[in-house]
């Protein structure tokens, strides 16, 4: 007997994954793909770029989004960081909005949810439940359950998660890609991320360098490559990248004395980079003050975070 046409039918499409700052977005979209294609950090805020993430099945293709965090903006940088978000929103198949287990349900989430009052597809991930007693979860469960009914949201599935114990991202997955439309692949089913290997680098280079910092410092860091090449015959790069802060302060602490901190975010970035290139570089990094760049419309142009 022939199978039904339509139990065979592959699907793909766009799936945004919105939250507030900090409430496990890239963790989710690492767990998703499989792979790490987004950097993470304790500090809110680091995602600054829509990074899609490809994820090719058999029978669906799906591109996760991750979106910088939703948040009340104080900088030129924060309303353009919204902005991605909101544009990216306009063009997805669903969206899945991230409520971490162990925070309570704030404006902020109910703002995230008048965003997508419109979207068809609206999923919710419980995100880190392996931070919670299961008591606990029960109850968090019933009040996301109160949120989407507060909200008017038509929620298809609330989903409790643990992307860093992979705890039901597989289901997860599943049942956000029965939601999609019916389509061929829309990228070439080896690739996992439609990023530039360039902002990867950077990316990479901007997590070593924040992994230790505190207060106003890791937001005020952006990394941009100057210039990079392959040596010929060889699988080597030479790559050499500006580190921007924002004042000679936080210049001083970057480099910290004697050179010592720059040296070591330069030995953990060559790590990241060379296991991302899948071969050795030279990586040489330069630090320079542009002065309140997350306030300067030509700087944040010059930088990447463009206008609509």
């Amino acid at each position: 007997m022939e199978p039904d046409a339509t139990s065979v039918q592959h699907k793909a499409g766009f799936v945004a994954i919105i939250g507030r700052p900090n409430v496990g977005k890239s963790t989710l979209v690492n767990a998703l793909v499989g792979k790490k294609i987004v950097i993470t950090s304790k500090h809110p805020n680091t995602t600054r770029n829509p990074i899609r993430g490809i994820i090719s099945r058999p029978d669906f293709q799906m591109i996760v989004v991750d979106t910088p965090g939703i948040h009340k903006p104080k900088t030129l940088l924060g309303t353009r960081l919204n902005a991605m978000v909101t544009e990216n929103l306009e063009s997805v198949d669903a969206a899945l909005i991230c409520l971490p287990a162990d925070e309570e349900i704030g404006q902020g989430d109910e703002f995230i949810a008048r965003q997508v009052a419109n979207q068809k597809q609206v999923f919710i991930a419980v995100t880190k439940v392996d931070r919670v007693k299961k008591e606990d979860l029960m109850n968090k469960l019933v009040s996301v359950g109160e949120f989407a009914a507060r909200t008017g949201l038509r929620v298809a599935e609330i989903v409790p998660i643990s992307a860093k114990e992979s705890e039901q991202t597989e289901l997860l997955l599943e049942l956000l890609a029965a939601k999609l439309p019916n389509s061929p692949s829309l990228y070439p089913e080896d690739m996992d991320s439609d990023q530039a290997a360039e902002l990867t680098i950077c990316e990479l280079i901007r997590e070593a360098a924040i992994e230790d910092l505190y207060e106003e410092v890791p937001h005020s860091v952006v990394v941009s490559i100057d210039e990079m090449s392959k040596r010929e015959g060889k699988e080597f790069y030479d790559i050499h990248v500006t580190l921007h802060v924002e004042r000679d302060s936080q210049k001083s602490i970057i480099i910290g004395p004697q050179g010592s901190r720059l040296k070591a975010i330069g030995i953990r970035a060559r790590g990241s980079v060379e296991t991302f290139l899948g071969a050795k570089c030279y990586l040489g990094i330069h630090v320079k003050v542009s002065k309140e760049w997350q306030r300067d419309a030509r700087a944040l142009t010059k930088l990447g975070f463009t206008e609509k």
